[in-house]
């Protein structure tokens, strides 16, 4: 059986939500990133989660991926 992952991204509201609620230093060094990226917030928060789950990952995308192909050799 071939399990499909699919890819889930923040909702702008879930961004508003999570960036009202953190510390002024660390909305102010995001929003710097984004700058420096140029980037949308949400982009800057999804790559600094997704790096933090694995190194080699940009996105929620790439985190998904890595673990299908652990889970893959894992398997075979």
């Amino acid at each position: 059986m071939t399990q499909t992952l699919s890819t889930k991204h923040l909702s702008s509201e879930a961004i508003d939500q999570l960036v009202n609620n953190l510390p002024d230093y660390i909305k102010a060094a995001l929003l710097k990133k984004s700058a420096e990226l140029e980037c949308p917030l949400e982009a800057t928060i999804e790559m600094a989660i997704s790096s933090f789950l694995d190194e080699e990952a940009f996105s929620f995308e790439d985190c998904l991926l890595a673990q299908r192909l652990k889970n893959q050799d894992e398997q075979g």
